[in-house]
């Protein structure tokens, strides 16, 4: 990094995550990411000798996985400095924002089986995820359907806008149908879900449940990995549910928690979006970085150009933005690590916006910097342009996530 931080009292144990993490994202994610990224079929991303599941193995080595699981379970939740988390994000992001968000989804319904422990099968699968270190667990967020996206956010009891996904108990069991869309972050590599549910009808989006599933139960299918421009690193796929049955006590929250979802809602919000706004300024701040070495390589005029006063303006623009962007996700992320019950979800979507949109300006003039070679793909600025300007729609486009959030001012 061409500047200096401006981080203080880190314990040492945290500097130690720190450079651990560092190093597994420059010497793992960004190698891998860049030969996923180059793989024409995106069902090779998830091959067997594909280097994804080194990611994978050695994100659980590090015991990564772990940071957000209970201590009484075998996490480190409550052990790590609430800095380490962020700067785990941050430094993913800057390895590899695809493999990033796939890493964090892929914990999500563990953490979440880990708050239900009084239900034995869930608590099982949390321990389980935690006693794994070679990347067997998988899970995903199944909230995003064909006809529902930006739905979801915007919520209402407006019944002609309810899931598409709908459950129906009949004794010990729901029989749930419908389609979860491509648009599922490790929809075709999850072997666990979160999975929102339309349970009430009549209530439309207020109507849901949310269970925690493992995805081999009977009518659970796979659809083909989606094939798309950005993050081809993170694997993305339909989740379908053609009379699957789901054990009672997978259903966490049902038909009569409409309030506590209602509630819920926040909280899923800043998770959400939180995690995205701090992956995103790891993306800016790697592009710049890519933007500000190129610059003091390249020679024009006979000199590097780096000595052009248009880029040095350029460049200083680009670090500035950075900068806000990592301060203000970092000043959300504390803020929120502090108050997991209650969440400030205005300012989560806020850094999203930020975030995203930062490291998409700032990859996009990294890539005016480098000229003709930031449009070849021996660089990797086109890739991460790419893998920014996905960020900006991604777990909600940002214009619908910000009228939602704006909601929470009144």
């Amino acid at each position: 990094m061409p500047y200096r931080e401006l981080d203080f009292n880190l314990s040492k144990e945290t500097i130690a995550m720190h450079k651990e993490v560092q190093n597994f994202a420059i010497t793992v994610m960004r190698p891998a990411g860049i030969e996923l990224d180059k793989l024409h079929n995106p069902e090779d991303v998830y091959a067997k000798e594909s280097p994804l599941w080194d990611v994978f193995k050695g994100y659980r080595e590090l015991d990564l996985h772990m940071a957000r699981m209970p201590k009484e379970l075998g996490g480190l939740a409550e052990d790590l400095d609430p800095m380490a988390g962020y700067l785990i994000g941050e430094e993913m992001g800057y390895g590899d924002s695809g493999l990033a968000i796939s890493l964090g989804a892929s914990g999500m319904p563990f953490s979440f089986a880990a708050m239900f422990q009084h239900v034995p099968e869930l608590k099982q699968i949390a321990h389980d995820y935690i006693e794994d270190k070679e990347g067997r667990m998988i899970g995903c967020w199944a909230i995003t359907e064909p006809d529902h996206g930006g739905d979801w956010s915007l919520g209402g009891e407006d019944p002609k806008c309810g899931p598409s996904v709908t459950g129906v108990l009949k004794g010990d069991e729901y029989i749930v149908n419908g389609e979860k869309a491509a648009w599922v972050s490790n929809g075709t590599i999850a072997t666990h879900a979160v999975l929102h549910v339309g349970l009430d009808p009549s209530k439309g989006m207020a109507g849901q449940g949310l269970a925690i599933i493992p995805l081999d139960l009977p009518g659970i299918t796979r659809g083909k990995p989606l094939d798309k421009m950005g993050q081809r690193a993170l694997n993305q796929g339909s989740v379908v549910f053609q009379d699957a049955k789901i054990p009672k006590q997978y259903m966490v929250f049902d038909a009569s928690a409409a309030e506590i979802m209602v509630g819920m809602g926040e909280v899923i919000l800043a998770g959400a979006n939180g995690g995205m706004a701090v992956v995103f300024a790891g993306l800016a701040r790697a592009a710049f970085d890519e933007a500000f070495k190129y610059s003091q390589e390249r020679i024009q005029g006979g000199v590097p150009i780096f000595e052009h006063k248009n880029i040095k303006l350029k460049l200083f623009k680009m670090f500035t933005m950075v900068e806000a962007a990592r301060a203000n996700a970092r000043r959300m992320a504390l803020y929120n690590n502090a108050h997991q019950e209650m969440p400030s979800g205005v300012h989560a979507v806020a850094a999203k916006c930020l975030s995203t949109e930062t490291a998409t300006f700032v990859a996009s003039e990294a890539m005016q910097i480098f000229g003709g070679n930031g449009l070849a793909r021996e660089y990797t600025i086109e890739k991460m342009f790419r893998d920014a300007r996905a960020s900006m729609i991604e777990d909600g486009v940002n214009e619908t996530l910000s009228l939602q959030a704006v909601e929470f001012l009144v």
